[in-house]
C-alpha cells in the first residue's frame, strides 16, 4: 500500500494507493490562507502538518487494516512558499506563500546583483519565486532573518516532520531561483547574492527516490510496523504530471484550476525567460518540463460568480455547449497580475467592449474566453522556447464544463484529451512516485497515461474567428500595461 500527500493551498488532500495503482480511500483537510496586508499571502506551517494528520488519520479509521499495510508515502505540495527555520526546526514566522507579491521590488534588485541568474536558474526572478523572499526578509525582517538555519519549501516541511530530515526533491527545488537547473544541483552563486549558504538548503533527491524512513512515533500512531519509505515527490505540476502519465517529450496537459498551467516534458533544459516561461526538473530523472503560468483561471470565473452571488457552474451552464463564436465583451484575467508571458505583479483585469446588451451570460462568456486567450499566450511562448504541443490532457475543477474546452480548444486549435478513472492529480502522482522509490522501479513504466473518456476538438467553423479575438486581446495588453505603471 502507498499513501499520497498533497499540501495545496486551500487543503490537504491524501490518497491510499494498492500496488496495482487502485486508489481504495481519499480524505481532504481544510487550510485558510492569511493575508496581513495588500498583495501578502502566508500560512502556518504548523497548520499544514496538523491537516496531514488529519487527512492520515482519516484514512487509517477508513482503512485501518490497509494504512498498517504502507510501505512508502510520497509528498506532493504548493511550489516556491518560503518555510524558514530556526535550529530547532521551529518555523521563525508564517511561510510566504507563491501567489504572494510583496517581492517585487527584490526581484528586481537580485537580477540587477546577478545578472547571469537567468541562465543558471532558467527563469525570471518573480515575486512568487522563494530567492526574492529571502531577500525581502533581510530588508525587512532582519532578526528573523538572522536566525534562519534551514529554508524548506511547503511539502518539505511535511518531510521533515515525518522523517526527520531536511530534503527537497529536484522539481520543487527548481522553483526557488537557487538551483542550477541544468546541473540539478544548489547553485552557490545564486545563494550567496541572496545572503544564504548551501548549509541552509536541504538535500537534493530525485522525486522517485527514498529521501528518508518515517519516524517511529508517527509510524507508531498508524500501526505501522514495517519500516517506510518517504519518496522524494514533486512540486505540484510536477507531481500531477505523474499521475496524468506526463513523463515524455511530446506529452503535455492544460491544467483549468485556481491558476491555470500549460506543461510540457521536455529532454533537455531549454528556458525562454524573456516570455516568462518556466523551465524546471521534472520529477523525474533527467527530465525536464516547460510551464506557461496564468494566476487566475478558475479563479477568474469564481470572482466573477461572487460579484453575482451565483455558483460559478451555474454561470457557466447557463451559456449551453454551444460554442457560437466570440462574444464582444472581452476580459483579461489579469486580476493579481500575471506571470506568462507578461512577468507583471502589479498588472490589473479589465472588461473591454461593453455595451448596454451586455449581460450576466455575456461577461460570463468573457471571462472563459480571456482564459482561453491567456492559454494561447502560454502556447506561443513555449513554441518559441522550441516546445511543440499537439494536444493535451485537460484537467482541474474547470474541465468539468465543456463549453469552457471547446472554447480553449477552438482558441488553441489543439485537441483536448479528457482522461478516464478516478484519481489522477498530484496526490496520486506522489503516490506513484512514492511506489518508484520502494520498488526501485523506472518511472516511466509506473507513471503510464490513462484512457482517454473523450477528446474536445477544435471546432472549425470558429477558428478564424477566435483568431481575429486573439489578436486583438493581445492588442489591449500594452494599455493596461502603461495604466498598472501610471
Amino acid at each position: 500500500m502507498f499513501v499520497g500527500l498533497d499540501l495545496g493551498t486551500s487543503s490537504v488532500k491524501g490518497i491510499l494507493m494498492t500496488e496495482g495503482q487502485q486508489v481504495i480511500g481519499s480524505a481532504s483537510a481544510p487550510l485558510t490562507v492569511s493575508r496581513p496586508h495588500p498583495g501578502w499571502s502566508e500560512q502556518d506551517p504548523e497548520d499544514w502538518w496538523r491537516a496531514s494528520l488529519a487527512v492520515l488519520d482519516a484514512l487509517a479509521a477508513a482503512h485501518p487494516a490497509e494504512i498498517c499495510a504502507v510501505e512508502g508515502i510520497g509528498l506532493s505540495g504548493q511550489m516556491h512558499g518560503a518555510t524558514v527555520l530556526d535550529g530547532a526546526d521551529r518555523p521563525l514566522r508564517p511561510a510566504i506563500l507563491w501567489n504572494d507579491t510583496r517581492s517585487a521590488a527584490e526581484c528586481v534588485a537580485l537580477e540587477t546583483a546577478f545578472p547571469d541568474i537567468r541562465r543558471i536558474t532558467g527563469n525570471v526572478v518573480m515575486p512568487g519565486f522563494t530567492a526574492p523572499k529571502l531577500i525581502w526578509l533581510a530588508r525587512h525582517e532582519p532578526d528573523v532573518f538572522r536566525r534562519v538555519e534551514k529554508v524548506l519549501l511547503p511539502k518539505d516541511f511535511i518531510r521533515l516532520r515525518l522523517t526527520g530530515e531536511h530534503v527537497s526533491d529536484m522539481s520543487d527545488a527548481a522553483g526557488t531561483c537557487w538551483l542550477d537547473v541544468g546541473r540539478r544541483a544548489w547553485s552557490d552563486q545564486a545563494l550567496e547574492h541572496c545572503g544564504l549558504s548551501r548549509r541552509q538548503m536541504p538535500r537534493l533527491v530525485e522525486g522517485g527516490e527514498v529521501s528518508g524512513t518515517l519516524l517511529p512515533s508517527v509510524a507508531a500512531r498508524y500501526g505501522m510496523t514495517r519500516t517506510v519509505a518517504i519518496a522524494g515527490g514533486g512540486g505540484d505540476n510536477a507531481a500531477a504530471a505523474c499521475g496524468i502519465g506526463a513523463v515524455r517529450p511530446g506529452d503535455a496537459f492544460l491544467s483549468l484550476g485556481t491558476s491555470g498551467v500549460l506543461f510540457a516534458p521536455t529532454a533537455r533544459f531549454a528556458p525562454n525567460t524573456e516570455a516568462g516561461v518556466h523551465a524546471f526538473c521534472h520529477a523525474v530523472p533527467n527530465m525536464w518540463c516547460q510551464m506557461g503560468v496564468i494566476l487566475a483561471a478558475t479563479d477568474s470565473l469564481r470572482w466573477l460568480s461572487d460579484l453575482f452571488g451565483i455558483d460559478a457552474p451555474q454561470l457557466t451552464d447557463a451559456l449551453g455547449d454551444r460554442l457560437g463564436g466570440p462574444g464582444e465583451a472581452m476580459f483579461l484575467p489579469y486580476l493579481g497580475g500575471e506571470r506568462t508571458p507578461h512577468n507583471q505583479a502589479d498588472l490589473r483585469g479589465a472588461f473591454v467592449g461593453l455595451g448596454h446588451a451586455t449581460d450576466r451570460g455575456a461577461l460570463t462568456r468573457a471571462v472563459m474566453e480571456g482564459v482561453a486567450f491567456a492559454f494561447r499566450d502560454c502556447l506561443r511562448v513555449l513554441a518559441d522556447a522550441g516546445t511543440e504541443i499537439p494536444r493535451a490532457w485537460a484537467v482541474g475543477g474547470g474541465s468539468q464544463s465543456r463549453l469552457w474546452l471547446k472554447i480553449i480548444a477552438t482558441v488553441l486549435d489543439r485537441p483536448l484529451d479528457l482522461p478516464a478513472g478516478g484519481e489522477l492529480g498530484a496526490a496520486f502522482g506522489a503516490a506513484r512516485l512514492a511506489l518508484c522509490a520502494v520498488r526501485q522501479a523506472d518511472t516511466s513504466s509506473v507513471c503510464t497515461p490513462p484512457p482517454v473518456a473523450a477528446t474536445i476538438a477544435p471546432d472549425r467553423e470558429w477558428t478564424a474567428a477566435y483568431d481575429d479575438a486573439y489578436g486583438r486581446y493581445r492588442r489591449l495588453y500594452p494599455a493596461l500595461k502603461e495604466f498598472a505603471q501610471s
